[in-house]
């Protein structure tokens, strides 16, 4: 009988060691919104309805200075899946490198391959169960070629019978064209002052914030699956933009309205939460989107690569909080620009590189899917502009600005000239020729013209957008 006790016994606490063995380490679910910015309820926006996004940032940590390395998706999203500066790993013109086998340089690699290493599960999920009504998108969109299968599935049924995962859900919604049933009154949107208060103003971003609730209803969907299938008690769950808002100054330029994205971190109740995390707060430090893949990998319990230029902040390896955050524009589409800007607690800097030529440089897409885009041209040629709007109609741009963001949070009053800020003009300037030096920023030498004007492709037939999803079907070898 003690023989049979010591076998049971033994049985039961081998059952407990596998398992507490089989699943040491938490789940991470990234939920990725394209072309966001802080236009949520839970960031004060109103007319937008958002009460999951709210929900989630109530118990979570919602963080209100989050930056994208770039004001658009591709040289973006290359960025936050590998943890450096599209700048420095040449992956800052914006979908470039789709027919010419560029790769990453060594010892770069796309986040999805350190999980791997450290035995997680990875998807990019787009067959969704099917009574949630969607798919996702899928989007990878990285300006370098990856060779094999950057994830290991598109299922979401995989996710439970593979944990540890690393997985993102790609949204689509407030991307253009915006995807929302109409409920924002356009009598009662904000509209930024550099915009001219008028009915397609209005239409254009009561539309942008409808997109956004729907996006919000997306994501309660994922949420609610998620604890139907016993995943939420051990699944960090962090929901982000990939680059800033569809508007006309925002995404493409380097201001607030083009860097700044939401980021709200859900932790699971099975794992005590790290250093640097309480739940139910907000979190004012500066943080960089290429700061995600170490911190990730961190709780993963996986070392920070030694190139990776993002650094971790949370756990107890996180570092000393930021002073500066970085971005970067270079050629979108067929239009040629070169900015880089630093901002600290409060000012914005940026450098001009090409100050010859104006704001509204001939741009295929925005002509074409943004609204305001042609309307400010009209507006201005019939002298109808308030002079902070009739600036963006400038036949130059400014080769530095600086923005006071405590006293000018919609960037409208240059102060690179000012006097009194010379001792700041000189301190950010000084600080961005650093960084710029210091990460061998590959942008300095622009692309050749001919190159530009074919929006980025080498070869004769080549489609500009490919690479936009994701290929679980290894590339043909070149």
């Amino acid at each position: 009988m003690r023989k049979r006790t010591l076998i049971v016994t033994c049985s039961v606490l081998v059952f407990a060691a596998t398992s507490l063995q089989a699943d040491p380490r938490p789940n991470i679910l990234w939920l990725i919104a394209e072309d966001l910015g802080v236009e949520l309820g839970c960031y004060g926006t109103r007319e937008v309805w958002t009460p999951q996004l709210d929900q989630m940032a109530a118990v979570g940590v919602r963080y209100t200075r989050f930056y994208t390395a770039a004001p658009v998706c591709s040289p973006s999203r290359s960025a936050f899946m590998t943890g450096m500066y599209a700048t420095t790993i040449g992956a800052h013109n914006h979908r470039s490198h789709r027919d010419d086998g560029y790769e990453l340089p060594p010892g770069v690699r796309v986040l999805t391959d350190w999980f791997r290493d450290a035995g997680y599960f990875t998807a990019n999920i787009r067959e969704l169960p099917k009574e949630l009504g969607f798919r996702g998108t899928g989007k990878t969109d990285w300006n370098f070629t990856y060779r094999g299968r950057p994830f290991d599935s598109d299922r979401w049924d995989d996710l439970k019978s593979h944990q540890p995962f690393f997985a993102q859900i790609n949204f689509q919604e407030t991307h253009r064209k915006f995807n929302g049933p109409r409920r924002a009154d356009p009598a009662r949107v904000v509209i930024p002052p550099y915009y001219p208060d008028h009915p397609t103003t209005r239409a254009d971003w009561a539309e942008y914030l409808d997109a956004a609730s729907e996006l919000d209803r997306k994501i309660g969907l994922i949420l609610k699956q998620l604890e139907s299938d016993g995943l939420a008690d051990n699944t960090v769950v962090i929901f982000f933009g990939d680059n800033g808002q569809a508007h006309l100054r925002g995404k493409q330029f380097c201001y607030e309205s083009g860097l700044r994205v939401p980021l709200i971190i859900r932790w699971p109740r099975k794992y005590p939460a790290p250093r640097h995390f309480k739940p139910g707060t907000v979190d004012n430090r500066l943080l960089a989107a290429i700061d995600l893949a170490p911190t990730i990998l961190d709780i993963a319990g996986a070392k920070k690569p030694e190139k990776m230029e993002g650094v971790i902040f949370l756990g107890d390896r996180a570092a000393a909080p930021r002073r500066y955050v970085f971005g970067a524009r270079d050629r979108c589409d067929e239009t040629v620009f070169r900015f880089r800007t630093v901002r600290d607690a409060r000012y914005r800097y940026i450098r001009n590189f090409t100050p010859e030529r104006p704001f509204f440089q001939s741009n295929e897409y925005k002509e074409k899917q943004y609204p305001v885009w042609n309307l400010m041209k009209k507006l201005c040629a019939e002298g109808a502009l308030n002079p902070v709007q009739a600036a963006l109609c400038a036949p130059r741009m400014p080769e530095e600005e600086l923005y006071d963001l405590e006293n000018d949070p919609y960037e409208t009053r240059n102060l690179a000239a000012s006097a009194e800020q010379r001792k700041t003009v000189t301190r950010l300037r000084s600080a961005l020729e650093k960084w710029i030096e210091e990460s061998g920023d590959q942008g300095r030498q622009l692309e050749p013209p001919e190159l530009a004007a074919r929006k980025g492709v080498t070869k004769p037939g080549s489609n500009p957008s490919s690479g936009y999803a994701i290929e679980l079907k290894p590339p043909d070898k070149p």
